[in-house]
């Protein structure tokens, strides 16, 4: 067999066509020039008018196709991130994909009873010590929102938490510009000052404007600061199709899209090249229950069609996967985080947030996070693939084994079995007698128990003592600052 036949086989997966793509591009492109957007901000609409945009009553704001495409050309098509000692662990750009957790859930299944109740600045601790511990998890997030914190300082809390516990990025939620700036600074402190901070970013900013079609000032504010520090920031909209967008599909993605762009636009007329991961949700809204859905079939739809679209654009592209609408590590659970997890993979989405999320967005677990990591390993070796040739063939091997031997025993066996086959350390293969004999236990359980083991056995990654003082420091004056901010926006 010639070296010329060698070939690696990989599942391949696109949902847009380009002349699709396009449709839905001017579609979005024509949404701006038309209908405009609310922009709650002043200088960022006197920045729009300086920049030939159409002002129109009631805040409202038309932008040129050619603007957007400026703003799409001058945002970096590659963004960076680094951990918290400088090394590079995210290259967002093409098709590479990283994955971690999502921000600030209200509530958390408890550890120990199992039970839920409101989520606690220990459940941040939590989650970031197994994420941690897991290879699989890229990045790490508050995971829970600390409720026993006061107002706006919750977030700079979670930060604190974050940035104490784990060396990994952190993809961080903020209020407003007081809070955000606070935990830059923290940041900065991290990485030995804001020009190495800005060289070498370990943080990522979520915000959102509001669906449909509105920027309100608290957040265009935080995304000007994080244009100014050159703070990697993901501005997405999250658009519920049928409630506060569009019921179709297409509709949806268009206006989410324009919501997006508009988002660069703004950013890239700020600081032009500074660092933005884009893209969109429209997650639909059931309609018998007013709830959001993150386990259909149709968002994972138009999830693809944001990953083909920002791929067009040649722009890191955002997304959200392993998570469900389940309550519980159930069967639910399950099948909703990996068929999420496998279509965000195959997409080619870059950052895939929201692994282990429960219970529509408002339910954590670290055992969930320890579920998602097992899927993530399963969905990673499928999309490797094998490799095809005469060295994976082996028509020798097969020929000295001959009919009726077997391979156990043969070095190629051993050379080639981690290569070749995934090794589960989560899911149960043992024999059905083994499994009774073990108590039956479910992968929930499993999750569950695997979590409270690393929990009490993954070793520390903490700050350096020095930089933990100064940013203990930070955090007391931002208390002193924040005294009576309640979620000021």
């Amino acid at each position: 067999m010639d070296n010329k036949h060698d070939a690696l086989c990989r599942p391949r997966y696109r949902l847009l066509t380009e002349p699709q793509i396009r449709t839905l591009h001017q579609a979005s492109l024509e949404i701006l020039e038309t209908t405009g957007v609310r922009v709650l901000h002043d200088g960022a609409r006197r920045m729009l008018a300086d920049a030939n945009c159409r002002l129109e009553p009631d805040q409202i704001v038309c932008i040129p196709a050619a603007l957007v495409e400026e703003a799409i050309d001058s945002a970096p098509s590659s963004v960076t991130i680094f951990d918290r000692e400088g090394c590079e662990t995210m290259r967002l750009e093409g098709r590479r994909v990283y994955y971690g957790m999502g921000t600030d859930l209200l509530h958390t299944v408890d550890m120990e009873t199992g039970q839920l109740r409101p989520s606690c600045l220990g459940d941040v601790i939590n989650a970031a010590i197994v994420a941690d511990a897991l290879k699989e998890i890229d990045f790490i997030a508050s995971h829970a929102f600390p409720q026993d914190v006061r107002g706006n300082l919750a977030f700079i809390a979670e930060f604190k938490a974050m940035i104490t516990h784990s060396p990994k990025p952190i993809y961080f939620t903020a209020a407003a510009r007081q809070d955000l700036e606070f935990i830059i600074s923290m940041a900065a402190v991290a990485t030995g000052g804001r020009k190495r901070l800005r060289e070498n970013p370990f943080l990522i900013h979520y915000a959102e404007p509001m669906s449909p079609l509105v920027h309100s000032a608290g957040a265009i504010d935080k995304l000007l600061c994080c244009a100014e520090n050159r703070i990697p920031l993901n501005y997405v909209p999250a658009l519920m199709s049928g409630a506060t967008g569009p019921v179709t599909l297409a509709g949806a993605i268009a206006t989410a899209n324009a919501e997006a762009l508009s988002g660069l636009v703004i950013h890239q007329l700020r600081c032009k090249g500074a660092p933005m991961i884009s893209g969109f949700s429209a997650t639909p809204m059931d309609m018998h229950r007013g709830t959001t859905v993150y386990g259909s079939p149709d968002e994972r739809l138009t999830h693809s069609a944001c990953c083909d679209l920002y791929h067009f654009y040649g722009l890191p592209v955002w997304g959200e996967a392993g998570c469900s609408d389940a309550k519980s590590l159930d069967a639910q659970a399950g099948y909703e985080a990996a068929f999420s997890l496998l279509m965000a993979t195959l997409d080619g989405c870059n950052l895939v947030h929201d692994v282990g999320y429960l219970g529509q967005g408002l339910i954590g677990s670290p055992a969930g996070i320890v579920m998602g990591a097992e899927l993530i390993s399963w969905v990673k070796r499928l999309a490797r693939g094998f490799e095809i040739g005469p060295h994976q063939i082996d028509l020798d091997l097969i020929a000295r084994v001959g009919p009726g031997g077997h391979f156990l025993a043969q070095k190629e066996t051993a050379r080639h079995l981690r290569q070749e086959h995934w090794i589960p350390q989560l899911s149960d293969r043992n024999h059905p007698d083994a499994w009774v004999e073990a108590g039956a236990p479910d992968l929930g359980m499993r999750a569950r128990e695997k979590a409270q083991d690393l929990l009490q056995t993954h070793p520390a990654r903490r700050i350096h003592h020095e930089k933990q003082r100064q940013i203990d420091a930070i955090y007391t004056q931002a208390e002193e600052a924040l005294k009576g901010i309640v979620f000021a926006n």
